[in-house]
């Protein structure tokens, strides 16, 4: 009694696709340093300095305009209202003083 058999049917399954890896580097010998890739860089300096340091520069910059100008109306005449004004004596030191203060603030601020 045998009985007939057909043709088999073979089963291929899919071969399971490798991960991708990444390439093999060469080990570098410890030499008790970490790499540039493996520290951290921190910075001196961070944003609000900066904004803070530019605001300072602003606060100068605005104290020279304020004392520039002022040339006298006729060169032959001396007004020492025009020289000695408040804008020039008062106010534009003020400006130049406090944009000092700012940058001496923004370079210790942690």
């Amino acid at each position: 009694m045998s009985k007939q058999q057909g043709p088999k049917k073979k089963v291929v399954a899919a071969a399971p696709k490798a991960a991708k890896q990444p390439p093999v580097v060469a080990a570098k010998p410890k030499t008790g340093r970490p790499s540039l890739a493996e520290k951290k860089v921190e910075l001196i300096f961070n944003r609000n300095n900066y904004i803070l340091m530019g605001a300072g520069a602003l606060l100068m910059a605005i104290g020279i305009l304020l004392m520039g100008g002022g040339d006298m109306p006729d060169p032959n005449t001396w007004d020492e209202s025009i020289i000695y004004s408040p804008r020039r004596m008062v106010l534009a030191p003020i400006f130049m003083i406090a944009g000092l203060v700012v940058e001496v603030f923004a370079i210790f601020k942690r």
